[in-house]
């Protein structure tokens, strides 16, 4: 299972921490579980890193900028184009050269999240293999995927457990693409919910909006794993599970605003966001209106 307690800035290998990088967002104090996310401008510097348990991966923002990496007495140096990657597996010391200032979106990925979708794919490897200045357009996707669940607020449970499915399905792909694994087996068990499992888990999504809410502990209802239970939860309602979370959240918050007088600002609480102007930028998202216009159009 993922690590329990949130990826932090300690956990990586401190590229970060360079003073004279400029740093736009990072998933810190997120909560998030699976993955440690961050946006920056970073100024040429030559540095040796020391191993970390869990696995790197950058992608270059703009360019091209020449980047030297030395894993042991093996040296490489390459001009790396825009949307290039520079893949780090965990546990292993290396030497980098940035020869340019570059933007970047650095991405660390539990190793125990990538040992836990070989163990469900029948994998006989998780060791990933180092890359730099390859194109992947879907890892590219899915990275850009949770660096726009970092910029748009991403303290909600809805982006976290957006986030979560964005790494199982990372994951995967590592282990398919950039790994000695090969493909990994099919998943025959992926179908539907049974009737019996949507009720349970839409029951408890019911029963605890008002709290933070995770991928992990939807799957637990259903005693699936997270990346199981996010396929089969949007093969049976056409939603994946965050985008169902937030819909169920603005039909509450409708409700209420149409037949209580509570404040907004409590009934943004009452629906599981994070405070009021979370719930408006969603609400108007969904709706078109903000919750008090619809409020007003509703007593009419």
């Amino acid at each position: 299972m993922v690590n329990a307690k949130e990826f932090g800035v300690n956990e990586t290998h401190g590229i970060l921490w360079r003073p004279e990088n400029r740093i736009h967002a990072t998933s810190e104090g997120l909560g998030w579980r699976s993955v440690y996310v961050s946006v920056q401008d970073e100024q040429p510097y030559v540095e040796d890193f020391r191993a970390v348990d869990d696995h790197l991966i950058i992608f270059h923002l703009n360019g091209p900028v020449a980047v030297s990496r030395k894993l042991g007495r093996t040296e490489t140096r390459r001009v790396v184009a825009p949307g290039g990657l520079f893949l780090m597996p965990g546990g292993l010391d290396f030497r980098v050269q940035l020869e340019a200032e570059l933007s970047t979106l650095h991405l660390y990925l539990r190793r125990s999240l990538l040992e836990e979708v070989a163990e469900q794919s029948g994998c006989s490897s998780v060791e990933l293999l180092p890359r730099l200045g390859e194109q992947d357009p879907l890892l590219e996707r899915l990275a850009f995927g949770m660096r726009d669940a970092l910029t748009d607020g991403g303290g909600d449970d809805a982006s976290s457990i957006y986030v979560e499915h964005l790494s199982y399905a990372m994951a995967a792909h590592l282990l398919r693409k950039h790994s000695g694994a090969g493909r990994p087996a099919p998943d025959n068990g992926a179908g539907v919910l049974s009737k019996a499992r949507l009720a349970q888990v839409m029951d408890y999504i019911e029963t605890n909006l008002e709290e933070p809410l995770t991928l992990s502990e939807l799957a637990a209802v259903c005693s699936l794993s997270p990346s199981h239970f996010a396929r089969r939860f949007k093969a049976t309602t056409g939603l994946p599970p965050h985008q169902y979370l937030i819909a169920v959240r603005v039909n509450r918050a409708k409700r209420l605003l149409a037949t209580h007088g509570q404040p907004i600002v409590e009934i943004a609480y009452a629906c599981g966001f994070t405070h009021q102007e979370h719930m408006t930028r969603i609400f108007r998202r969904q709706t078109g209106m903000t919750p008090a216009s619809y409020r007003r159009a509703a007593m009419v």
